[in-house]
């Protein structure tokens, strides 16, 4: 995710860094299934903002163990998003702070009570598990409900869902579950 031009093997100059690289994979719509896992050195908001706005279904550091890295890959593989803890606290500290409007954003209103009850329950971090739980509900329906959220706010996956709960004004920090 560093600012510098990658190379190749042979030394031959890609011209893009991590950020425009991940922009453009995923506005490919060739693309479409392919999930991108940003690394980087630099646990800093003007990395990880970027990636996660231009598709980036993770965010790890790569002072990650090896099993960490193992486990991101695999998480945004299924399709879900994958934070290092230190982003994730920030962007919850970021989007708390931001005192959005009582109303519901304009992006929110044709989600149901159910998909808006799921859609804070994901940003607050709870697994499909954990809400079929919370909300005694199916796997199913929480599936049916996470599909849904997914394709009516155009989010690639959780990681995104979770900065549409914030932005939103839907989600807040220290929210109970």
């Amino acid at each position: 995710m560093e600012s510098q031009q990658l190379t190749d093997d042979h030394g031959g100059k890609f011209g893009l860094d991590g950020i425009a690289a991940t922009r453009e994979i995923c506005s490919d719509e060739t693309l479409a299934g392919v999930r991108v896992l940003a690394l980087t050195m630099f646990d800093m908001d003007e990395y990880v903002h970027p990636a996660l706005q231009f598709g980036a279904s993770g965010f790890m550091l790569k002072d990650a163990s090896p099993s960490e890295l193992v486990n991101g890959v695999h998480v945004i593989a299924t399709g879900e998003g994958v934070l290092a803890p230190t982003v994730t606290r920030r962007l919850i500290a970021n989007f708390s702070r931001r005192g959005e409007a009582t109303q519901p954003a304009p992006r929110l209103v044709g989600l149901t009570k159910r998909e808006q009850e799921v859609l804070v329950l994901i940003a607050n971090g709870l697994s499909n598990t954990e809400i079929s739980a919370h909300l005694v509900i199916s796997m199913p329906t929480v599936k049916t409900h996470v599909g849904s959220l997914l394709a009516k706010l155009h989010a690639r996956d959780r990681a995104q869902l979770v900065i549409i709960a914030y932005e939103s004004g839907l989600a807040e920090r220290g929210m109970p579950t």
